[in-house]
Formats: C-alpha cells, structure tokens, sequence
C-alpha cells in the first residue's frame, strides 16, 4: 500500500487535547507546522518551531478573529491536486506551498447553546474558516490527510511512524470529516429554526450504536442507532450491566415500559409485552408496585419486559428472580439487587440515568416522517379536578385515586383501549382492538372476577352506549372517558341507570403504534 509522506501541516484547534503531545511529534519528524492564534501560541511555548498563518499569508486576523485563514495563500495549498502540474504550476506561480496534513477541530456551537448562552454568544460560536479548511482538505484527500477531532491523534501518530496514510485511511478521514461538518451545519440550521420558531426543514444524525441479530423476524436484519445531540436519556444510551445482547423487539418493549412507569409520579412499575401493558401498578415502594403489577395478567407478564420508575430494590429483585423476564430497566439497583437478578444469565438488565419524555415523537411512514408533539400526560390538563362528571354521586377519595391511575395508565395501551384499575393496580387490559366493545369485553375477560369493584378508564369517547354497558354488568363502579361522542347523552343514560359516577375529562391518548 503507498503511502503519503507528511511533509506540511496546518494546525487550527479549539481543543487543545493532546495538542502540544502532537506538536512534538510532528516536529520530531521535521514536518513544518503552520498555525494560527492560540494554537500557534500554545506550541510555541511548549518549545515547538510554527510559522504563524499571519506571517506566512502576510495578512493579519481581523475582526477578533473572524478573518485569519481564508486566505489563497491557505486554500490554494489545502485544494491543489499534487499529481496535477497544471496546479502545482499555479501555485508555483504564486509562491504558495502545498499542505499534506489538515488538523482542525470547531468551535463548541452545541456545547455553547446546551449552556443556555445568549443568541449572539451562540452566533459567536459558529465557526466559518475551520469547515472551509476541513471541507477543502477532505475534497483534496487523494493530496491531503485530514484530522477533524483529536480522537483521531492515536492514527495520525501510527501513520507518521509508518510513513504516512493510505489512500484509503485518507478517504476514511475525508469520509468523517464531511459527517462532523455536516452535524456540525445541522445543529446551527436546527438551533436557529427553534429560535426563529420555523418548522418547516427537520434534520437529524443516527449514528450506529451496534447491530442486532435481526428484527422483529429472523430474516429481517437490523440495528440500532442513537442521536448522539439529544439531550435526553433513552432506551438507546442504557447502560446494560447484565445479560444477553438486546433485540429488536426488546428495545421496542423497552421503550414502551419505560413511558408507561414514567407517566406516574409515585413508585411505579410497568410490564409490557409486545409493546402492551399486562400489568401496571403504583404503591409505596416498588416492590410492591411490582408484585401487584404481576398480579394482573401473570401468564402474559412470562417473558415481559419490566419498567420501574425508582431504584430496583432488593425484594422486588427477589420477586422477579421468580419470574421468566426478558429485560429489566430502571434508574438503578439498590445493593444486591443485581447479584440476584444475574443469577439468570439471560436477562438482560439495563441502567437509565435521568430518563426524561422527549417533547416530540417520529414515525416513518412510505416516503417520509411522521412528527408530532408527545401525547403527555399533563399535571394540569388531565388533573381531575378538572373533570367534568356527569353522573352518580360524589366519589370517595380513594376511588377518584384509582380513577386518576386507570386515566394515566392507559395511554399506554394500544386503541381502542380499556383499562381497568382497583387500589393503584389494573385489573384488566383490553388493547388493540377494532371497535372498543371487543377493548371492553377483552379487559373484563382478562379482569374476571376482579371487574367488579374496579374503576374503568377509555382512551377515547364511548361511540355508542353498548361498550360501557359491558363494562357496567361487569360491576365497575367508576368510569373515566374524554367524552365528546355525538351519543354521550345515550352513554351518559347508562351510567345514570346503574347510579355509576362517570368523569368526563375532554382529552383523549390515542396510541396507536
């Protein structure tokens, strides 16, 4: 493989990691550095010989140091094609030398905004010379190496010892080099359409975290990628402390467990399967909530995936250590918890710090994305005390508790969606379902004998009067809907001849993917 001697370099960092390291080196093999601003300081006095861009161009920075390198003088030897006489004649023409290494890192833009800095100190961060040089260099890299971070120090040194990169290593480095600017480009057009409240333009960068065996079918192949500029915390950047490698379904269970624990305040622990809810349930401490969430479909909660919103502590390890159980994920482990967990050496168990609902939610479809606003669940909006009731008497406390459960737990149920709650647990599940009398049937089937005395939440309005009146005959004894049915008086009827207190809430939490 030939390689390309390193004879010039320029030298233009911000981070200034491993930079005097480098410096050396380069000096040590007689290479020629050029350099600008504190970058030329800081090899200076480390002892290093540089020749500062403003000597070699004859023209000074300007303008705090907007203008420093955008410079024929720069560019020409960044650009020129060296296997090209007509190039390396113009350059000779005009006394200008060419550069075999670029090494240039960019101002902190996104570090700058996520600090909450003011609009023109973020303006201040945008940098200009750096991407032109790094574009440049990158285009030119049959001529040119180009280093973009300092992560890249550690193969610059191997191909200084070798003798310089390959052809390839120098199109691997052009091929980074046009990822980070373009991220780079995308954060600043990103930023300032939030500032300027302008959504008609949307990018984003997915970067490989790992592949996965396949997708949700063996012959589906797969991987998983990450926002590496999200400022949130997801299933994607857990932490998995144990078990084997998580799958494609297993990251989509994750997921929707994590939300569904996430929609309640207090201790809560959400079991999901095949991105439904069998069971959720909140109480004092959560291994409580645990075992009365188990309690509620246990044959569907086998091979589940379970969400708490608290640390895992000890008993409730305990308890799932019991249970078949594909993943585990929570904030963290109390002491011992994940010595007993492990002892399956399957399970995989998964560590998220800071878990946060993001704002805003994709979906592709054929062609194209799907963006919308999270469906959250509001402190506010779907507090009961703004709801409306529109029959039965006045409700004990403990019952408008359980109301306010069934209400935020099932919009984590697939539409049309039933859920039926008693004491801060759900009782019965109907999901998924085409009409909402099959959602109702459903919830009471799996609830049995537990319907009775239980509370009922609908996602959505009840069409018609005959879904609630399964749920009546079941012996529910509260219901909660968002109301807004042509036919609600017809519902409403219903629930007065049975004397069953209903809550109108004027929201809906449809789910349907």
């Amino acid at each position: 493989m030939e390689r390309k001697l390193i004879r010039r370099a320029l030298i233009s960092v911000y981070d200034k990691t491993g930079l005097v390291e480098l410096g050396r080196l380069l000096s040590a093999k007689n290479i020629e550095i050029l350099s600008t601003g504190s970058t030329a300081a800081t090899l200076a006095q480390a002892g290093i010989p540089v020749t500062t861009v403003e000597s070699y161009t004859g023209f000074p920075e300007m303008m705090g140091g907007r203008v420093k390198t955008l410079h024929p003088r720069i560019h020409g030897g960044i650009l020129a094609d060296q296997n090209n006489p007509e190039h390396l004649s113009a350059l000779a023409d005009q006394g200008i030398d060419t550069f075999d290494l670029i090494v240039i890192n960019l101002y902190p833009f996104t570090e700058t905004i996520a600090s909450g800095a003011d609009f023109a100190s973020c303006i201040e961060q945008i940098d200009i010379g750096g991407p032109s040089m790094l574009r440049g260099a990158a285009k030119n890299h049959g001529s040119v190496s180009v280093i973009s971070h300092p992560s890249q120090y550690s193969r610059l040194n191997a191909a200084i010892a070798a003798g310089g990169f390959t052809l390839r290593e120098r199109q691997e480095l052009a091929m980074e080099t046009f990822r980070r600017t373009a991220e780079y480009d995308i954060a600043i057009a990103e930023w300032l359409s939030d500032e300027l409240n302008v959504a008609d333009w949307k990018a984003m960068v997915w970067s490989k975290i790992s592949d996965l065996r396949y997708g949700e079918n063996p012959h589906q192949s797969a991987a998983v990628y990450a926002n590496k500029n999200s400022p949130l915390a997801g299933v994607s950047s857990a932490k998995q402390l144990h078990g084997k490698e998580m799958s494609f379904n297993n990251y989509t269970d994750a997921d929707a467990a994590l939300r569904s624990a996430y929609d309640h305040q207090e201790p809560c622990v959400a079991i999901i399967k095949h991105a439904n809810p069998c069971g959720i349930a909140i109480a004092a401490d959560i291994a409580s909530a645990h075992l009365a969430a188990h309690q509620c479909d246990p044959v569907s909660a086998f091979g589940g995936v379970v969400a708490a919103n608290r640390f895992v502590s000890k008993q409730m390890a305990e308890q799932l250590s019991e249970i078949f159980t594909e993943v585990v994920i929570a904030p963290g482990y109390d002491e011992g918890a994940i010595e007993i967990l492990s002892k399956k050496a399957n399970i995989r168990i998964l560590e998220i710090v800071d878990y946060r609902i993001a704002s805003q939610e994709l979906r592709p479809i054929s062609g194209g994305l799907l963006i919308q606003d999270t469906d959250l669940i509001s402190a506010e909006g779907d507090s009961p005390k703004n709801w409306r009731q529109v029959s039965g008497e006045k409700v004990a406390d403990q019952v408008l508790k359980d109301l306010e459960f069934a209400w935020r737990s099932v919009r984590a149920v697939k539409s049309n969606a039933i859920l039926l709650a008693k004491n801060g647990a759900s009782t019965g599940v109907g999901m998924g379902q085409v009409n909402r009398v099959d959602s109702a049937r459903l919830a009471v089937s799996r609830a049995g004998e537990r319907a009775s005395g239980s509370v009922a939440a609908s996602d959505a309005f009840f069409p018609f009067a005959d879904g609630i009146q399964i749920l009546l005959d079941a012996g529910v004894t509260a219901v909660v809907a968002p109301g807004g049915s042509i036919r609600d008086e017809e519902v409403i009827a219903a629930a007065k001849a049975a004397n069953v207190p209903m809550f109108f809430t004027g929201v809906r939490h449809f789910s349907h993917a």
